[in-house]
Protein backbone atom coordinates (compact mmCIF):
# COMPACT_ATOMS: atom_id res chain seq x y z
CA UNK A 1 0.00 0.00 0.00
CA UNK A 2 1.39 3.43 -0.82
CA UNK A 3 0.54 6.78 0.60
CA UNK A 4 0.15 9.72 -1.59
CA UNK A 5 -0.45 13.57 -1.04
CA UNK A 6 -2.67 15.74 -2.93
CA UNK A 7 -1.68 19.36 -2.99
CA UNK A 8 -4.41 22.13 -3.66
CA UNK A 9 -4.42 24.31 -6.80
CA UNK A 10 -5.10 25.22 -10.13
CA UNK A 11 -3.97 22.28 -11.40
CA UNK A 12 -5.67 19.89 -8.93
CA UNK A 13 -8.93 22.09 -8.06
CA UNK A 14 -12.05 22.02 -10.02
CA UNK A 15 -14.73 24.73 -9.52
CA UNK A 16 -18.24 23.90 -8.51
CA UNK A 17 -19.14 20.79 -11.06
CA UNK A 18 -19.01 17.44 -11.23
CA UNK A 19 -17.91 15.71 -14.79
CA UNK A 20 -16.91 12.46 -15.84
CA UNK A 21 -14.84 13.63 -18.63
CA UNK A 22 -12.37 15.53 -16.85
CA UNK A 23 -8.63 14.21 -16.48
CA UNK A 24 -7.65 12.41 -13.42
CA UNK A 25 -5.19 14.49 -11.28
CA UNK A 26 -3.95 11.44 -9.41
CA UNK A 27 -4.04 7.66 -9.71
CA UNK A 28 -3.53 5.28 -6.70
CA UNK A 29 -4.33 1.65 -6.05
CA UNK A 30 -7.02 -0.20 -4.07
CA UNK A 31 -6.07 0.28 -0.75
CA UNK A 32 -3.82 3.34 -1.38
CA UNK A 33 -4.31 6.42 1.22
CA UNK A 34 -4.20 9.84 0.03
CA UNK A 35 -3.83 13.15 2.06
CA UNK A 36 -5.94 15.15 0.59
CA UNK A 37 -5.89 19.28 0.72
CA UNK A 38 -9.55 21.26 0.13
CA UNK A 39 -10.37 24.81 -0.29
CA UNK A 40 -13.42 26.35 0.96
CA UNK A 41 -14.55 29.90 -0.28
CA UNK A 42 -15.08 31.74 -3.24
CA UNK A 43 -13.77 35.57 -3.69
CA UNK A 44 -16.66 37.30 -1.91
CA UNK A 45 -16.47 34.93 0.67
CA UNK A 46 -12.87 35.79 1.81
CA UNK A 47 -12.36 38.13 4.98
CA UNK A 48 -11.11 41.37 4.86
CA UNK A 49 -7.11 42.22 5.56
CA UNK A 50 -8.02 44.11 8.68
CA UNK A 51 -9.63 40.69 10.34
CA UNK A 52 -5.98 39.35 10.67
CA UNK A 53 -6.96 35.43 9.46
CA UNK A 54 -4.14 33.54 7.20
CA UNK A 55 -5.40 33.27 3.42
CA UNK A 56 -3.66 30.06 2.03
CA UNK A 57 -1.38 30.64 -0.91
CA UNK A 58 -3.41 27.96 -2.58
CA UNK A 59 -6.76 29.55 -2.21
CA UNK A 60 -5.67 32.25 -4.01
CA UNK A 61 -3.90 30.49 -6.75
CA UNK A 62 -7.55 29.04 -7.58
CA UNK A 63 -9.20 32.26 -7.32
CA UNK A 64 -6.62 33.48 -9.82
CA UNK A 65 -6.39 30.82 -12.58
CA UNK A 66 -9.34 28.38 -11.97
CA UNK A 67 -12.33 27.99 -13.86
CA UNK A 68 -15.58 28.96 -12.36
CA UNK A 69 -18.09 26.54 -12.84
CA UNK A 70 -22.13 26.16 -11.75
CA UNK A 71 -21.66 25.72 -8.46
CA UNK A 72 -19.77 26.80 -5.16
CA UNK A 73 -17.67 24.61 -4.35
CA UNK A 74 -14.10 23.71 -5.02
CA UNK A 75 -13.59 19.98 -5.14
CA UNK A 76 -9.96 18.12 -5.39
CA UNK A 77 -10.11 15.68 -7.83
CA UNK A 78 -10.33 13.58 -9.53
CA UNK A 79 -8.55 10.51 -8.31
CA UNK A 80 -8.45 7.45 -10.17
CA UNK A 81 -8.39 4.04 -8.15
CA UNK A 82 -7.08 1.27 -10.28
CA UNK A 83 -9.39 -1.32 -10.80
CA UNK A 84 -12.65 0.00 -10.10
CA UNK A 85 -15.37 -0.14 -12.43
CA UNK A 86 -18.99 0.72 -13.12
CA UNK A 87 -20.94 -1.21 -11.06
CA UNK A 88 -18.29 -1.68 -8.07
CA UNK A 89 -18.68 0.36 -5.19
CA UNK A 90 -15.34 2.56 -3.73
CA UNK A 91 -15.15 2.23 0.31
CA UNK A 92 -13.52 5.72 1.45
CA UNK A 93 -12.03 5.42 4.75
CA UNK A 94 -11.68 9.13 6.67
CA UNK A 95 -8.78 8.29 8.80
CA UNK A 96 -7.56 11.92 9.70
CA UNK A 97 -9.44 14.91 9.19
CA UNK A 98 -8.25 18.48 10.42
CA UNK A 99 -8.45 22.26 10.03
CA UNK A 100 -5.81 24.06 7.57
CA UNK A 101 -6.32 27.57 8.61
CA UNK A 102 -7.12 29.58 11.41
CA UNK A 103 -11.40 30.97 9.91
CA UNK A 104 -14.35 29.66 8.27
CA UNK A 105 -17.47 31.59 6.86
CA UNK A 106 -21.31 31.06 7.42
CA UNK A 107 -23.78 32.96 4.81
CA UNK A 108 -27.02 33.36 4.51
CA UNK A 109 -28.31 34.88 1.21
CA UNK A 110 -31.59 35.92 -0.11
CA UNK A 111 -33.97 32.90 -1.36
CA UNK A 112 -31.98 30.36 -0.03
CA UNK A 113 -31.90 28.54 2.70
CA UNK A 114 -34.63 26.44 4.77
CA UNK A 115 -36.63 29.77 6.14
CA UNK A 116 -36.06 32.08 2.86
CA UNK A 117 -39.30 34.03 3.45
CA UNK A 118 -37.98 34.99 6.90
CA UNK A 119 -34.31 35.71 6.26
CA UNK A 120 -33.87 37.93 2.95
CA UNK A 121 -30.85 39.98 3.50
CA UNK A 122 -27.15 38.88 2.33
CA UNK A 123 -25.26 38.02 5.80
CA UNK A 124 -21.95 36.72 5.69
CA UNK A 125 -19.88 35.62 9.11
CA UNK A 126 -16.09 34.98 9.53
CA UNK A 127 -15.64 33.35 12.12
CA UNK A 128 -12.37 32.42 14.30
CA UNK A 129 -11.64 28.93 14.33
CA UNK A 130 -9.03 27.88 17.79
CA UNK A 131 -6.83 24.68 16.52
CA UNK A 132 -5.62 23.70 18.98
CA UNK A 133 -8.94 23.67 21.39
CA UNK A 134 -10.98 22.75 18.66
CA UNK A 135 -13.84 25.81 19.09
CA UNK A 136 -15.27 27.97 17.15
CA UNK A 137 -15.77 31.71 18.67
CA UNK A 138 -19.07 32.88 17.75
CA UNK A 139 -19.51 36.43 17.18
CA UNK A 140 -22.09 36.77 20.21
CA UNK A 141 -19.16 35.72 22.60
CA UNK A 142 -20.23 31.75 22.96
CA UNK A 143 -17.70 28.51 22.01
CA UNK A 144 -18.89 26.19 19.74
CA UNK A 145 -16.97 22.61 19.50
CA UNK A 146 -16.28 21.63 16.25
CA UNK A 147 -16.47 18.60 14.81
CA UNK A 148 -15.01 18.48 11.35
CA UNK A 149 -16.20 16.42 8.34
CA UNK A 150 -16.23 16.91 4.08
CA UNK A 151 -19.84 18.16 3.17
CA UNK A 152 -18.81 17.06 -0.36
CA UNK A 153 -17.43 13.55 -0.90
CA UNK A 154 -18.39 11.46 -4.31
CA UNK A 155 -17.30 9.68 -7.30
CA UNK A 156 -18.11 10.64 -11.09
CA UNK A 157 -21.27 10.58 -12.08
CA UNK A 158 -22.62 8.53 -15.08
CA UNK A 159 -21.19 9.89 -18.11
CA UNK A 160 -25.01 10.64 -20.03
CA UNK A 161 -25.77 13.23 -17.22
CA UNK A 162 -23.11 15.27 -18.60
CA UNK A 163 -21.59 18.51 -16.38
CA UNK A 164 -23.82 19.13 -12.91
CA UNK A 165 -23.50 21.45 -10.63
CA UNK A 166 -21.59 20.80 -6.86
CA UNK A 167 -24.94 21.92 -5.45
CA UNK A 168 -27.06 18.72 -5.30
CA UNK A 169 -26.61 15.25 -3.96
CA UNK A 170 -27.18 12.42 -5.97
CA UNK A 171 -26.71 8.59 -5.96
CA UNK A 172 -23.05 9.60 -6.44
CA UNK A 173 -22.73 11.57 -3.72
CA UNK A 174 -21.67 15.00 -4.05
CA UNK A 175 -23.18 17.72 -1.54
CA UNK A 176 -24.60 15.33 1.26
CA UNK A 177 -23.64 17.72 4.11
CA UNK A 178 -23.73 14.38 6.09
CA UNK A 179 -22.21 15.44 9.61
CA UNK A 180 -21.92 11.76 10.89
CA UNK A 181 -18.90 11.38 7.92
CA UNK A 182 -16.39 12.34 10.28
CA UNK A 183 -12.66 10.71 10.80
CA UNK A 184 -13.03 6.85 12.08
CA UNK A 185 -16.18 6.51 9.50
CA UNK A 186 -16.47 4.74 6.50
CA UNK A 187 -18.32 5.85 3.38
CA UNK A 188 -19.68 3.22 0.42
CA UNK A 189 -20.05 5.10 -3.17
CA UNK A 190 -21.45 3.10 -6.03
CA UNK A 191 -19.08 3.24 -8.70
CA UNK A 192 -20.46 4.53 -12.71
CA UNK A 193 -16.84 5.09 -14.56
CA UNK A 194 -13.37 3.47 -15.04
CA UNK A 195 -11.33 4.03 -12.16
CA UNK A 196 -14.51 6.04 -10.13
CA UNK A 197 -12.93 9.78 -9.98
CA UNK A 198 -13.51 10.15 -6.51
CA UNK A 199 -13.16 13.67 -5.37
CA UNK A 200 -13.86 15.71 -1.82
CA UNK A 201 -13.95 19.51 -0.65
CA UNK A 202 -16.46 21.59 1.32
CA UNK A 203 -14.28 21.18 4.44
CA UNK A 204 -17.19 21.46 7.21
CA UNK A 205 -16.12 22.92 10.92
CA UNK A 206 -19.57 22.33 12.40
CA UNK A 207 -22.77 21.50 11.68
CA UNK A 208 -26.23 20.54 12.78
CA UNK A 209 -28.70 18.46 11.01
CA UNK A 210 -30.36 20.39 8.37
CA UNK A 211 -27.41 23.06 8.03
CA UNK A 212 -30.50 25.37 7.97
CA UNK A 213 -29.16 28.61 7.07
CA UNK A 214 -27.75 27.41 4.02
CA UNK A 215 -23.93 26.50 5.47
CA UNK A 216 -22.00 25.31 7.91
CA UNK A 217 -19.00 26.66 9.49
CA UNK A 218 -17.34 26.40 5.90
CA UNK A 219 -13.34 25.77 5.94
CA UNK A 220 -10.30 24.69 3.87
CA UNK A 221 -9.30 21.26 5.58
CA UNK A 222 -7.08 18.46 5.01
CA UNK A 223 -8.16 14.36 5.32
CA UNK A 224 -6.19 11.44 4.89
CA UNK A 225 -8.70 8.66 3.56
CA UNK A 226 -8.13 4.99 2.42
CA UNK A 227 -9.39 4.35 -0.65
CA UNK A 228 -10.78 0.32 -1.67
CA UNK A 229 -12.42 -1.01 -4.13
CA UNK A 230 -15.41 -3.32 -3.40
CA UNK A 231 -16.22 -5.86 -5.84
CA UNK A 232 -18.65 -8.24 -3.78
CA UNK A 233 -21.05 -4.72 -3.21
CA UNK A 234 -23.55 -3.19 -5.34
CA UNK A 235 -25.30 0.13 -4.18
CA UNK A 236 -27.84 2.34 -5.93
CA UNK A 237 -26.99 5.01 -3.27
CA UNK A 238 -24.54 6.15 -0.81
CA UNK A 239 -24.09 4.26 2.51
CA UNK A 240 -21.82 4.62 5.06
CA UNK A 241 -20.76 3.19 9.01
CA UNK A 242 -19.29 4.75 11.67
CA UNK A 243 -17.77 2.95 14.48
CA UNK A 244 -20.88 2.61 16.42
CA UNK A 245 -23.98 2.23 13.74
CA UNK A 246 -24.54 2.22 10.17
CA UNK A 247 -26.53 4.53 7.81
CA UNK A 248 -28.36 4.42 4.98
CA UNK A 249 -29.19 7.85 2.60
CA UNK A 250 -31.76 9.13 0.26
CA UNK A 251 -31.58 12.43 -1.52
CA UNK A 252 -34.88 13.91 -3.18
CA UNK A 253 -36.79 17.80 -4.02
CA UNK A 254 -39.28 15.89 -1.61
CA UNK A 255 -38.33 15.27 1.84
CA UNK A 256 -40.70 12.62 2.38
CA UNK A 257 -39.34 10.81 -0.87
CA UNK A 258 -35.67 10.97 0.56
CA UNK A 259 -36.78 9.28 3.77
CA UNK A 260 -38.55 6.16 2.00
CA UNK A 261 -34.81 6.09 -0.04
CA UNK A 262 -33.38 6.03 3.10
CA UNK A 263 -35.67 3.93 5.32
CA UNK A 264 -35.42 1.05 1.99
CA UNK A 265 -32.18 1.38 2.18
CA UNK A 266 -32.16 0.40 5.61
CA UNK A 267 -34.63 -2.15 5.37
CA UNK A 268 -32.33 -3.66 2.64
CA UNK A 269 -29.15 -3.35 4.84
CA UNK A 270 -30.48 -5.58 8.10
CA UNK A 271 -31.22 -7.99 5.21
CA UNK A 272 -27.97 -8.32 3.94
CA UNK A 273 -26.28 -8.17 7.51
CA UNK A 274 -28.65 -10.59 9.68
CA UNK A 275 -30.89 -12.57 6.94
CA UNK A 276 -33.91 -11.10 8.53
CA UNK A 277 -37.03 -10.91 6.54
CA UNK A 278 -37.96 -7.45 5.28
CA UNK A 279 -40.65 -7.21 6.88
CA UNK A 280 -39.23 -7.94 9.92
CA UNK A 281 -36.72 -5.25 9.36
CA UNK A 282 -39.42 -2.55 8.66
CA UNK A 283 -40.44 -3.74 12.10
CA UNK A 284 -36.82 -2.89 13.50
CA UNK A 285 -36.18 0.11 12.18
CA UNK A 286 -39.54 1.52 13.54
CA UNK A 287 -38.64 0.24 16.68
CA UNK A 288 -34.77 1.38 17.08
CA UNK A 289 -33.72 3.53 13.51
CA UNK A 290 -33.60 6.78 14.04
CA UNK A 291 -34.48 9.03 10.43
CA UNK A 292 -32.48 12.26 10.62
CA UNK A 293 -32.87 15.32 7.91
CA UNK A 294 -29.05 15.57 6.60
CA UNK A 295 -30.14 18.71 4.83
CA UNK A 296 -32.80 21.03 3.83
CA UNK A 297 -31.02 23.53 1.60
CA UNK A 298 -29.76 21.31 -1.24
CA UNK A 299 -31.94 21.30 -3.81
CA UNK A 300 -32.22 17.52 -3.17
CA UNK A 301 -33.07 16.90 0.71
CA UNK A 302 -31.10 14.60 2.40
CA UNK A 303 -32.47 12.42 4.64
CA UNK A 304 -29.82 9.55 6.52
CA UNK A 305 -31.10 6.77 8.15
CA UNK A 306 -29.18 5.31 11.49
CA UNK A 307 -29.39 2.37 13.09
CA UNK A 308 -26.89 1.84 15.77
CA UNK A 309 -24.71 -1.78 15.67
CA UNK A 310 -26.37 -2.83 19.00
CA UNK A 311 -29.44 -3.14 17.77
CA UNK A 312 -28.90 -5.09 14.55
CA UNK A 313 -30.06 -8.99 15.50
CA UNK A 314 -27.63 -11.74 15.40
CA UNK A 315 -26.70 -13.01 11.78
CA UNK A 316 -29.41 -15.35 10.69
CA UNK A 317 -28.13 -16.80 7.55
CA UNK A 318 -24.68 -17.03 5.82
CA UNK A 319 -23.22 -15.37 2.60
CA UNK A 320 -23.76 -11.76 3.09
CA UNK A 321 -21.58 -9.29 1.56
CA UNK A 322 -18.72 -8.41 3.62
CA UNK A 323 -18.95 -4.87 4.73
Amino acid sequence: MTHHHLVAGPDTVRWGCWDSSLPPVLRVRSGDTVTVETLSGEPEDMPTPELGFEILDAHRAVHQNGDRGPGPHFLTGPIHVHGAAPGDVLEVAFEAIELWQDWGWNLQAPLLGTLPEDFPDLRRLHIPLDRDRMVARLPWGQELPLKPFFGVVGVAPPPAWGRLTSVLPRAFGGNMDNKELTAGSILYLPVFNDGALFSVGDGHGVQGDGEVCLTAIETCMRGTVRLTVRKDLRLDLPRAQTPDAWITMGFDEDLDDAAKQALRAMIKLIGELTGLSRQDAYTLCSLAADLRVTQTVDVNKGIHCVLRKEHFPARQSLGQPRL
